[in-house]
């Protein structure tokens, strides 16, 4: 039974949370608490596996009160309750570069309350499944998620003839291994073409992580999709812009992609791809959900095999459910190459692990070496030899 606490100063909101949770057999519902002040004494006393939380509270409000928990309660999930607009998408940002671990959005426009308690159950159970579930292995257990491929390491590729190890080489190993044959590369010596990232719950943390280390003069475009709603994937690419080196946009209709710059799909649109003449443009498609979301990573990741083939290189990280698996396997058949994120450093590994349980990594790393790994293999095929 995964444990939870109600954080919202609302009794309505409260009430709503708790007979959204009452119909999921594996969730109970512990406590509740009015404000970020009062929850710190009864995660305490409570010790739930996991917390979701409002933003605006008297005394201490939501974000305060996840930077106060941080401080003694490290790996406790936390799910933020935010309003779908511009002031709550600057706000749930904010929350999760403070150290919240998801969040969900307030029902809009809905009729009644029963229709108000499904939206949220539809979006809360999920979550909370994946996020306590994580947390609380049985004594003895196996990790959690998508068992990996036979054989296969964190940090190592799955059997694949030919194929260069990503990212640099590792103390100890016994010279590089042999190129990959041409006829399966597309590109003159393997040379990549484009950056395409797929993440879901976990990915705004994870995506910042990475793009903070990848240099201004990265000389490919990254494109993006990040399970998002509307108005907080444009806030997520503004906020992002000003901190990383690249420059970061929400993708529109008919931009030309440019080395150096970050697409990052809008919310409640597909992110798919059009050549035009040497020009690669972007689309932006409202064709239905997949994997029940919109945008998609196997949209954006089909799309990319189908104008870029074997000169794109494809990278999963952290998410809830299976959202890039049929992608990648599109861009493994067409030459490209896929790195996964490893379980350990994943905050939820149901994307990265259902890639990597279809065979489909060539490689697994942890978060913190998934920018160098990005950046030696867009090195290969431009950096001349050195002399030795």
């Amino acid at each position: 039974m995964i444990s939870v606490l109600v954080v919202d100063d609302s009794v309505v909101v409260r009430r709503l949370i708790v007979d959204a949770l009452g119909g999921a057999p594996d969730i109970q519902v512990v406590g509740t608490a009015a404000n970020g002040l009062l929850a710190q004494t009864k995660i305490d006393q409570l010790k739930p596996d996991v917390v979701t939380m409002d933003i605006e509270m008297p005394q201490m409000n939501g974000i305060e009160a996840v930077r106060e928990l941080r401080k003694r309660h490290a790996l406790l999930p936390v799910i933020m309750f935010s309003t779908l607009s511009m002031s709550g998408a600057t706000a749930t940002l904010e929350a999760l570069a403070a150290g919240a671990t998801d969040y969900v959005t307030k029902p809009s426009n809905v009729g009644s309350v029963a229709e108000s308690i499904a939206a949220v159950r539809e979006q809360l159970v999920p979550r909370i499944q994946a996020l306590g579930g994580r947390r609380r292995p049985a004594a003895g257990a196996p990790p959690r998620g998508p068992a990996p491929a036979a054989g296969l390491r964190p940090g190592a590729a799955p059997s694949r003839p030919g194929l260069p190890p990503l990212g640099a080489a590792r103390p100890g190993a016994a010279g590089p291994a042999p190129a990959r044959p041409l006829a399966a590369r597309r590109g003159p010596q393997g040379r990549i073409d484009i950056l395409a990232i797929g993440s879901s719950t976990g990915g705004p943390d994870a995506l910042t992580k990475v793009l903070l280390e990848l240099p201004a003069d990265l000389p490919v475009p990254v494109v993006i999709t990040q399970h998002m709603p509307p108005v907080f994937t444009k806030m997520f690419a503004d906020r992002l812009d000003r901190s990383a080196p690249m420059k970061v946009v929400e993708a529109g209709d008919g931009m030309e992609l440019a080395a150096g710059t970050v697409y990052i799909a809008p919310g409640d649109r597909h992110l798919v791809f059009n050549r035009r003449g040497t020009s690669t443009l972007t689309q932006l498609s409202g064709a239905p959900q997949e994997n029940s979301c919109r945008p998609a990573v196997d949209v954006m990741f089909r799309s990319v095999a189908g104008v870029y083939g074997g000169t794109a290189f494809a990278a999963v990280l952290t998410g809830m459910g299976q959202d890039g698996r049929g992608g990648a396997k599109v861009l493994r058949d067409s030459g490209a190459e896929i790195l996964a994120q490893d379980e350990a450093s994943s905050v939820v590994w149901g994307m990265p692990g259902a890639v990597v349980a279809a065979g489909l990594a060539d490689e697994v790393l942890p978060l913190d070496r998934i920018a160098s790994a990005l950046i030696n293999r867009v090195r290969v095929g431009r950096s001349p030899a050195v002399a030795r």
